[in-house]
């Protein structure tokens, strides 16, 4: 079973400003933790990983293996596109993923952090994520952009002091 492709736009406002955030964000090994149901499995270079991501459809969890690998960054526009890969573990299907993300600076020294992804499912995923994608990605983002508040707060990321 193959599903168009769902075009999943996000966002959410960050408390230290575009620079140290930007920085802290293209550090992969600090950061994997904060991605819902992934894991880092192995750094392959400065540009591409591969690792294993759970997530939950409904009553069904599914895992996928596979890898990520960073197609653009644009330091002056705080903005980097990712191409992910990756076969689910029992069989049942295949996901690709381009997310686009970038970073917004507010006046009062925050950032909003935007993403937009464009993801792709094939059998069983597919088929078990109909409808359900964009809410799950909702959810994961919420879950990433509190992990990350936590991380920069303990961190020190974008203090000023």
């Amino acid at each position: 079973m193959y599903a168009p492709p769902v075009l999943i736009e996000n966002e959410f406002r960050a408390t230290a400003p575009v620079e140290d955030l930007w920085s802290f964000l293209l550090d992969v090994e600090r950061i994997a933790p904060c991605m819902p149901g992934a894991e880092l499995t192995e750094t392959l270079d400065d540009r591409t990983w591969k690792g294993r991501v759970s997530m939950r459809f409904g009553p069904v969890t599914m895992s996928f293996a596979g890898t990520v690998t960073m197609q653009e960054r644009d330091d002056d526009a705080h903005r980097v596109v990712l191409a992910a890969k990756g076969t689910e573990q029992k069989g049942k299907g295949a996901a690709s993923a381009t997310v686009t993300s970038w970073l917004e600076p507010n006046d009062d020294g925050t950032s909003i952090v935007k993403m937009r992804a464009d993801i792709s499912l094939t059998g069983a995923a597919a088929q078990l994520s109909r409808g359900l994608l964009p809410e799950v990605s909702k959810k994961l983002t919420q879950q990433f952009a509190d992990c990350l508040e936590q991380t920069l707060a303990t961190t020190g990321v974008g203090d000023r002091a």
